[in-house]
């Protein structure tokens, strides 16, 4: 059983940064692909980024490519999300979901979510 925590969530105005991340419990961190997910008010969740074990692969969605950066340290059992530029659009709460097969965008692949942190993004 893995349990995740997301945090670094908060308010911040359109072209700022926010970095997240999402400490996990357990000793099989390593070997999880990992995925943030997003659900904006009235939206349905949707894929933001998604990185492989090791952390040598990523995949992000195009609305947020170029911006947001995925990356992980498993000695530390947390996965980040560092979000540049921030546009107001990118308000949602942020989730963190751990898969124990290959990384994906799909949020039926990943067997375990944290609860949420709320990102708000002021024009």
């Amino acid at each position: 059983q893995v349990q995740l925590v997301e945090s670094g969530g908060g308010l911040v105005q359109a072209g700022g940064s926010l970095r997240l991340s999402c400490a996990a419990s357990g000793r099989t961190f390593s070997s999880y692909a990992m995925g943030w997910f997003r659900q904006a008010p009235g939206k349905e969740r949707e894929f933001v980024a998604a990185i492989n074990w090791s952390g040598g692969s990523t995949s992000y969605a195009d609305s947020v490519k170029g911006r947001f950066t995925i990356s992980r340290d498993n000695a530390k059992n947390t996965v980040y999300l560092q979000m540049n530029s921030l546009k107001p659009e990118d308000t949602a709460v942020y989730y963190c979901a751990g898969s124990r097969g290959v990384y994906s965008a799909k949020n039926y692949a990943y067997d375990y979510w944290g609860q949420g942190t709320q990102v708000t993004v002021s024009s």
